[in-house]
């Protein structure tokens, strides 16, 4: 089995907004779900906890922050006002520093701590047989809760090491990818202070002006957690066969990801589901082998799942009940021709060559 790195779980909005002890399997928590009334998409179908990612030998995540105050107000991570939002965030913390003193959880902030934890999921059976802890790098998904810059350098404070300026919606300081119109004067401040703390840019969700506008004045590293490809998906949610070169030209990294309608072009929202237009993990492979056919290798893709983003089962490839699942793309890329180094690549090499290259400097140091 392989290591497989995460590039994008929403853990601590799932914790506390849906109420989910991820210390149970993904099916205890379905079955205490099934006996509540219906509160959110996803609703006893969930795909993600902490052992079911020890069995499919995710030994490493990037785990999200994640509340907003994006306008109009989404459907979920979205409160009035930043400093509801940037309370939120704060909330989300606690959890996970609640998990590291249980022993389920580290937090991974510089190379030191990285090598530890890949040392200690070098065989991956039998970290998961041992329960060891998930790794996880911080990562904020949408800047709104960032009440001001001063802020920004207290996330970093506490860990903080990627950030994503966009979610849905017009932000403080970027548009998402339902939004029209560039990079404001504050989201060029929030970039600036990026660089200088040395924060991992996150190119998800920031709509097609933004795109360039950020990679124009980020001098530091960047990638795409959670992203597919608009060629084969035609929506603005998905990159252009173009920003992916760009991507690849900062030799940034793409993680595929599993909601499906991001997956298969024709989903409807609150008609399709994955059963009725039969999405399988075989349809995730195809991007996976875009964004590989565009490079010309393997170096710029990975996985990204954003499984349980605010969907469960109902809305992933049939294929995969849980998040183990994940381990069956390891055949299937077999299949398609892709050696055991391209899928180690993919699992889980090129984002750690990213975080390597993001923190080389030595910036990540406590």
């Amino acid at each position: 089995m392989n290591l497989l790195f995460d590039a994008h779980l929403d853990l601590s909005m799932n914790a506390l907004e849906w109420n989910r002890d991820l210390r149970l399997s993904a099916h205890r928590i379905r079955e205490e779900e099934a006996k509540l009334p219906e509160r959110q998409k996803g609703h006893a179908a969930g795909t993600v906890a902490l052992p079911d990612m020890r069995r499919g030998g995710i030994g490493l995540c990037v785990a999200t922050q994640i509340g907003g105050c994006m306008k109009p107000r989404s459907f979920v991570a979205n409160w009035e006002s930043p400093s509801q939002a940037w309370a939120m965030t704060q909330g989300q913390l606690a959890w996970y520093r609640e998990m590291e003193c249980l022993g389920e959880m580290t937090q991974i902030t510089n190379l030191a701590e990285l090598e530890t934890q890949l040392a200690r999921w070098s065989d991956p059976i039998a970290a998961a047989a041992s329960e060891e802890p998930v790794g996880y790098i911080l990562s904020l998904e949408g800047a709104d809760s960032i009440v001001t810059l001063d802020h920004l350098e207290t996330a970093w404070e506490y860990g903080l090491r990627a950030l994503g300026p966009s979610h849905y919606g017009i932000g403080r300081y970027s548009m998402g990818h339902d939004s029209a119109g560039g990079l404001p004067a504050a989201g060029r401040d929030l970039v600036a202070k990026m660089d200088e703390l040395g924060l991992i840019m996150d190119v998800t969700h920031l709509n097609d002006a933004c795109f360039w506008d950020v990679l124009e004045c980020f001098q530091g590293v960047v990638w795409a957690s959670h992203q597919n490809c608009r060629a084969l998906v035609d929506d603005p949610r998905q990159f252009t066969d173009e920003q992916i070169r760009a991507l690849i030209q900062r030799g940034g990294v793409m993680g595929a990801v599993l909601d499906v309608w991001m997956v298969v072009p024709g989903f409807v929202r609150g008609e399709s589901t994955a059963q009725s237009l039969g999405v399988r993990l075989e349809h995730l492979a195809d991007h996976i082998d875009h964004v590989c056919q565009i490079a010309g290798n393997t170096r710029h893709c990975g996985i990204g799942s954003d499984l349980d983003g605010g969907f469960g089962r109902e809305q992933s490839p049939t294929d995969l009940d849980t998040i183990a699942d994940l381990q069956n793309l390891e055949a299937i890329l077999k299949q398609r021709g892709y050696s055991e180094p391209d899928i180690a690549a993919i699992f889980h090499g090129n984002f750690l060559r990213v975080v390597r290259n993001a923190w080389g400097n030595g910036r990540s140091a406590p």
